[in-house]
């Protein structure tokens, strides 16, 4: 048994629609897996939905509906999501399914035994919106609590907790030692400050069941169950025990009926989360990986947030971008580019109705899409849409690129891959514009120029499908149905040069992106 490359997004919170973000989050795990798969690896790609906890309860009871009836309705909706993303998922989660619960109690059981839980009373203020306690370093100086908190309530009752301040240098040190475990640096950096510069307070892992019962019960104690979180980050063990992960149910002793195929996935290699969960993720995952015995993922990989024409987004005030809009008017793979495009992975972006407009014309259609259309055109044209011999012309350039592109996808450095393909794309389109196979054509002893011409032409617009795979699957398979290619440009093996074969035959040129005459949202 080989292990996979296990990759997850965060689980999304069902008490909402999905907005520019959540797609964000899914696209660049998606174009990572992709990339992963090109390579060789056997990928397993994670999502998935939270639906326990006390605004879910709250939401269904302000619609007459069970929780569970509620999350399941919901859960259409986020599943429609990825199909419209084109994700190539191994596995959807929901921490509804029996499956994950019997993975969380066996857990708590497991800790709870070792001694890393106790009892006590908790007096304070609670936060319903965001479901967690408060202290007074929460206060803003007047006395109130920030907006962010919604309602704030008293509370007096008594709560399990796990103990973190026991790990705290721990979990310094290895931070320190394993510079790639939370990316990007300025992030790591982030939660080594808050980690030195604070006492780690122990987690609240329950809430009493008068109060919610919507939630996992706690083995050991009927009269509570489990806090979202520590119910949440189990997701990601939740499925490599399903699937028969030695390492995980030899930790855990899950009961889990036994896998046909079992598959090693954890460590997972990348947690891609937003930037807003990141302690959960980098201060209270680690410490209880660390308790269950198992070894800690390879990376954190945070992405920032969007906003919108440089505002936050807001259903409130009608501030938002529609994914699906976005994509049932401009196409999946206009909308995958310009995300993965426009942002970074780790800093916020700025959606722009314009700048998505803008990109859509200049790179895809006018950069990209004429490229294609008009290298396969005139093969049609001068040579009946016959292959000619091979020529190494742009081999070198392409070469260069190729190798660029996969340095920067082994790093998940995906805008810096894709800024290495558009050199590729302009240095062709340069290269029409150089050599002028129109007026080659028009002079027959120029026929063998023209070939080379024409054969380095196509052969670019066969190794662009092969790098852009990842990113925008469907335009590339396009390409290599124009190319008169069977099969998926899926492996980046392909984009060797020489692939076109002397005396094949292409199909026919089609727009790949038609143009728009306005954007969307």
């Amino acid at each position: 048994m080989s292990k996979c490359f296990y990759i997850t997004t965060a689980i999304d919170y069902v008490n909402g629609e999905p907005h520019v973000g959540h797609a964000y989050e899914k696209v660049i795990a998606d174009v990572i897996a992709r990339a992963r798969r090109s390579l060789g690896a056997e990928v397993f790609f994670l999502t998935g939905l939270d639906e326990h906890g006390q605004k879910v309860q709250q939401a269904a009871q302000g619609q007459n509906k069970s929780p569970q009836v509620y999350c399941d309705e919901l859960s259409v909706v986020w599943k429609s999501l990825a199909t419209a993303l084109e994700l190539t998922l191994d596995d959807f989660v929901r921490t509804t399914e029996p499956r994950h619960k019997q993975v969380v109690q066996a857990i708590l059981s497991k800790l709870h035994a070792a001694g890393h839980f106790y009892k006590d009373a908790y007096k304070g203020f609670y936060s319903t919106k965001e479901e967690t306690f408060l202290t007074e370093k929460d206060r803003l100086p007047g006395g109130t609590f920030p907006a962010q908190y919604g309602e704030v309530t008293e509370l007096l009752e008594e709560n399990y907790y796990f103990k973190l301040k026991d790990q705290q240098e721990w979990l310094i040190g290895y931070i320190e030692q394993n510079p790639g475990f939370i990316q990007p640096d300025y992030r790591r950096n982030e939660v080594l400050g808050f980690l030195k510069n604070n006492t780690l307070e122990d987690l609240c892992i329950t809430r009493p069941a008068s109060r919610l019962n919507w939630g996992i019960p706690v083995p050991f104690d009927p009269n509570f169950v489990t806090y979202v979180w520590f119910d949440a980050l189990v997701n990601y063990i939740t499925i490599p025990a399903a699937q028969g992960d030695p390492a995980v149910n030899s930790a855990l002793n899950t009961p889990l009926p036994a896998a046909p195929a079992p598959k090693e996935l954890w460590p997972a290699d990348v947690h891609v989360i937003g930037k807003d969960i990141l302690k959960f993720h980098a201060v209270y995952w680690p410490i209880m990986l660390k308790a269950m015995g198992l070894p800690q993922p390879k990376q954190i990989l945070v992405h920032g947030w969007w906003q919108k024409e440089g505002e936050k987004l807001s259903k409130t005030t009608g501030n938002v971008v529609d994914p699906i809009a976005v994509i049932n008017e401009w196409g999946i793979d206009a909308f995958r580019f310009y995300v993965v495009r426009e942002l970074a992975i780790g800093p916020d972006g700025n959606w722009t109705d314009a700048g998505f407009q803008s990109r859509y014309q200049a790179e895809l259609a006018n950069g990209l899409g004429n490229l294609v259309n008009r290298s396969l055109s005139m093969l049609k044209r001068y040579r009946n849409g016959v292959v000619p011999q091979r020529s190494d012309e742009l081999a070198a350039e392409t070469a260069r690129v190729i190798a660029e592109t996969r340095a920067h996808l082994e790093q998940n450095q995906l805008q810096a891959a894709l800024l290495s393909i558009w050199t590729l794309v302009t240095h062709a389109n340069q290269y029409v514009d150089r050599t002028a196979p129109f007026r080659l054509a028009k002079d027959p002893a120029q026929a063998k120029r023209l070939d080379e011409v024409l054969y380095n032409l196509a052969e670019v617009c066969r190794v662009l499908a092969v790098l852009l795979w990842p990113f925008i699957p469907s335009t590339t398979e396009k390409i290599y149905a124009q190319l008169g290619l069977t099969g998926s440009p899926e492996n980046f093996s392909q984009a060797a040069w020489g692939g076109l074969t002397e005396g094949s035959s292409i199909g026919e040129p089609a727009a790949l992106f038609p143009r728009k005459d306005k954007p969307t949202a």
